[in-house]
């Protein structure tokens, strides 16, 4: 390993020199659309906010997370108790040029300002029920009057858009008013998820089906070229009214941002670790297993090769949590909850850390460490061998023996990535229901593929991650809201109408205390329920190359690109 990571890095210097010394490169997973109304996986979400732009935006460097303006002039004027919030549109927001909003002399392509009926239009888009939108959820019970639209969608009566929603108003060209159907606390960070980004219809109209392959955005760059499973190239527009903000959080008049942005398609983690010591990707957003100790020291540090070469390590605890997700409409799975309880009892959490080399923390429930409102008490079903075999007992599988065919029960777990280490970690979940008598079987397929699988309710089982959208318990225990079942972010179709109660009573909570209190009950409910194998909550580890500048990690990063930063030529 070593000399081959020296070789490496001398071709890595000659690359930088020889390659253009303006362009950001890393490896990112498949994006399947562009259209913000689909941006599903964390990767579409970063892909989208760097052309589109929601009303507001993560502030790049503050810590505990808070919002700034994005497309809006300012943070929202609430009113009503928090039952109105009235936005402007920041005054020199336009829309990129595109030949969607026809062409003028010499046949360029025009563009046009954002104005409020952009907004509203979006909005509305984000719940039509022919768009099919997984973010549908965060608009449809929201807003005063959405759920009329949405239903209305189907039946020809709003197709124009023009159906009125009472809530949502374009008090002029660049006030907007939202009446939400109930004060709701986590409203305005909602408001800069990507899913809520402003598109211009002419685009949408003008490309129909194709609109997810292009892009016509409000933002700091512009998808330039797009070689599917393959690479993604994001142009800088120069043009774009925040960089002179982006720049105040820069470092210094000596640097420069990036003039382009590529997102490259590399499924192998080893191939993704040479490219990184080779110089060919900037950035590594995660250090695979097999690497772990070429990168990290006995004493935790950076290894010293990394760190003469002016490489630089970044950790941080993330509000991300993995899980196998159980489909509640499978007939094995979803009626049994005994059955569900002992594949917990047999996840045998303290190897998972061990094999994952304690880069993670065990998983006790669906809410990270460090949101308000987690439940804190024992997991009642973690790691147990004993307890998983009465419950099998129970559920009508003593030890795994389905007693319709008298051979071990079989189970199948879909999987949306192939890698060398999501492939040893499935061996090993393989190897944990093994003692229990159970054979899972893994099904492996692209992201595209797996998406469609478990939005289409195809799959049995399911191996993902859910990435926080904000920094609050709703956005996790959303996840087993009756009416986000899927396509929405309710990826296992949990129905349950106490959980339900308990969810909607935190949601209208405006007392802290009494919003927590009802998130306690609905994570004990989901605990004991058990539609998820509760695998881990991650930190994460990254690595960027010494020429970029002004990285911070967070976990929303969604367009952050624009902040980072290259010593110009000459400094």
């Amino acid at each position: 390993m070593v000399r081959g990571w020296q070789i490496c890095g001398a071709a890595g210097m000659l690359a930088l020199a020889a390659g253009g010394e303006t362009v950001f490169r890393r490896s990112m997973d498949r994006v399947a659309s562009m259209d913000p109304a689909a941006a599903a996986s964390l990767y579409a979400a970063r892909a989208v906010q760097l052309v589109y732009e929601p009303l507001l935006e993560f502030d790049y460097a503050a810590r505990p997370y808070r919002l700034v303006p994005g497309l809006a002039e300012s943070l929202p004027e609430v009113q009503s108790n928090g039952l109105v919030y009235v936005f402007r549109i920041h005054p020199a927001a336009q829309f990129q040029p595109d030949r969607c909003f026809g062409v003028g002399e010499g046949g360029a392509a025009r563009g046009r300002p954002v104005v409020a009926e952009d907004v509203v239009f979006s909005l509305k888009r984000l719940a039509d029920r022919r768009v099919a939108s997984p973010g549908a959820w965060l608009v449809e019970d929201t807003i005063t009057g959405m759920r009329g639209f949405a239903d209305a969608s189907l039946t020809g009566a709003a197709t124009d858009y023009a159906f009125e929603v009472a809530g949502l108003k374009a008090l002029d060209e660049r006030t907007v008013r939202i009446e939400l159907t109930r004060a709701t606390h986590q409203f305005i960070w909602y408001m800069a998820m990507a899913y809520t980004a402003v598109v211009p219809r002419e685009a949408v109209d003008f490309y129909g089906e194709d609109f997810g392959s292009q892009a016509v955005g409000t933002g700091p760059y512009r998808l330039a070229a797009w070689r599917r499973n393959h690479q993604m190239t994001f142009e800088r527009d120069a043009g774009w009214r925040g960089w002179a903000v982006a720049e105040a959080a820069g470092k210094g008049s000596g640097t420069q941002p990036f003039d382009q942005v590529v997102y490259r398609v590399i499924d192998d983690s080893s191939t993704q670790w040479l490219c990184f010591l080779a110089g060919e990707l900037d950035f590594l957003g995660e250090i695979a297993r097999d690497n772990w100790d070429a990168v990290i020291g006995a004493d935790g540090a950076l290894a010293s090769g990394l760190s003469e070469r002016g490489v630089r390590l970044h950790s941080m605890p993330t509000l991300e949590v993995a899980y196998v997700g159980i489909n509640m409409e499978d007939p094995v799975l979803g009626s049994n909850r005994a059955l569900r309880q002992a594949l917990n009892c047999a996840f045998d959490n303290s190897a998972w850390v061990r094999f994952l080399n304690n880069q993670v923390l065990p998983c006790d429930g669906p809410v990270p460490p460090g949101i308000e409102g987690r439940l804190e008490s024992q997991f009642p079903y973690a790691f147990d061998l004993e307890k998983a075999r009465e419950l099998l007992r129970t559920a009508g599988y003593p030890e795994g023996i389905d007693p319709r065919t008298g051979r071990r029960l079989e189970l199948t777990l879909d999987l949306g990535r192939t890698s060398q280490d999501i492939r040893e970690s499935t061996e090993l979940l393989v190897a944990f229901l093994e003692r229990v008598g159970i054979a899972l079987k893994p099904q492996y397929h692209n992201w595209p593929t797996f998406l469609r699988r478990v939005s289409g309710r195809q799959s049995q089982m399911f191996r993902i991650g859910w990435v926080g959208d904000y920094p609050d318990a709703e956005n996790f225990l959303q996840l087993f809201y009756g009416r986000n079942v899927s396509p929405g972010p309710n990826r296992t179709n949990f129905t349950n109408a106490e959980f339900d109660r308990f969810y909607e009573a935190a949601c209208r909570a405006a007392d802290a205390s009494e919003r927590d209190f009802y998130w306690a009950r609905a994570q004990a409910l989901v605990r004991e329920e058990c539609p998820w194998i509760f695998l881990h909550f991650r930190r994460a580890y990254s690595l960027c190359q010494a020429r970029v500048l002004n990285y911070v990690p967070s976990d929303f990063p969604y367009g952050t690109e624009k902040y980072l930063r290259i010593l110009k030529p000459g400094y």
